[in-house]
């Protein structure tokens, strides 16, 4: 049984707080991985058309004991797959390496604005929506200001904003903005990518008080901002390391301490400069 609590998005689908993200997971390596993670109690799995590993994501939650309407499926258009028609095929060849009848969340990756494509695929992803094919739609990498255009010019409003987030990059407009629209803010590279975050004295102190990892410390941490996490890792232990963060609180003088660590610096590409294709 899976001990992540649910947070209910816009539309009233259900979405685990707590996910697991395939990020940079070779397609070979994925399925040993996610199974893994369904193992530990995940039931959250987010991966992504260029990621690469959508079939070895698929293998994997095929052929696990549990439910499949019990597993909560992302995935995420690509960049070159912008536009209505493209979009509406891009889905259909992430849902066939899947495996799957149907995601339960799908994400436009990137707005990269420069191609100015992200109202049409997004109105792509409104009849996905409306087709039962995708159980919720929302955005990744997106800006305020992106997400009021799409608001603006489409008629469902974006379930989640998946963005870089960690204790150097707290995004407290975006966060506040999303709270604002109903939008669930979800954060990737929670944990800061290996970029040291996780040896920070103030985040040590932490967990050496509470008689926890760093690691268990940032994901606590977000957990209780409000944020949906989906933390990556191929290392069993730290699969199961990552969440088992739900036996312990941060009071608010840890969340003051980890508050006070934010430099608003990225360790990805900005949003508004990204058009990779």
């Amino acid at each position: 049984m899976s001990k992540v609590p649910p947070i209910t998005l816009n539309n009233g689908v259900e979405m685990p707080q707590l996910g697991f993200g395939v990020w940079q997971v070779p397609d070979a390596e994925a399925e040993t991985a996610v199974a893994a993670a369904l193992e530990a109690g995940y039931r959250s799995i987010d991966t992504a058309a260029i990621y690469g590993n959508e079939e070895g994501t698929g293998k994997a939650i095929a052929r696990s004991d549990v439910p499949r309407e019990d597993i909560f499926v992302t995935t995420k258009v690509w960049n070159s797959d912008h536009g209505y028609d493209a979009t509406l095929k891009a889905f259909d060849a992430s849902l066939a390496k899947l495996g799957l009848d149907y995601v339960d969340l799908y994400l436009i990756h990137w707005p990269t604005p420069a191609r100015d494509r992200y109202v049409d695929t997004y109105k792509a992803f409104e009849k996905l929506l409306s087709d039962g094919r995708a159980r919720a739609i929302g955005v990744s990498n997106f800006l305020p200001e992106h997400l009021e255009r799409l608001i603006g010019e489409t008629s469902v409003v974006p379930a989640v904003n998946q963005i870089e987030l960690h204790p150097h990059l707290q995004q407290a407009a975006a966060r506040e903005y999303h709270a604002e629209q109903g939008i669930a803010t979800e954060a990737y590279s929670p944990l800061g990518s290996g970029k040291g975050i996780l040896e920070i004295p103030a985040i040590v102190a932490i967990a050496q008080k509470h008689g926890r990892t760093p690691a268990q410390v940032v994901l606590r941490w977000h957990l209780q901002l409000g944020n949906v996490v989906i933390p990556k890792s191929v290392t069993p232990s730290r699969i199961e390391e990552n969440i088992d963060v739900f036996g312990f609180t941060l009071d608010a003088e840890d969340l003051a301490a980890i508050s006070a660590l934010n430099e608003d610096r990225r360790l990805g590409s900005h949003p508004a400069e990204f058009n990779m294709a």
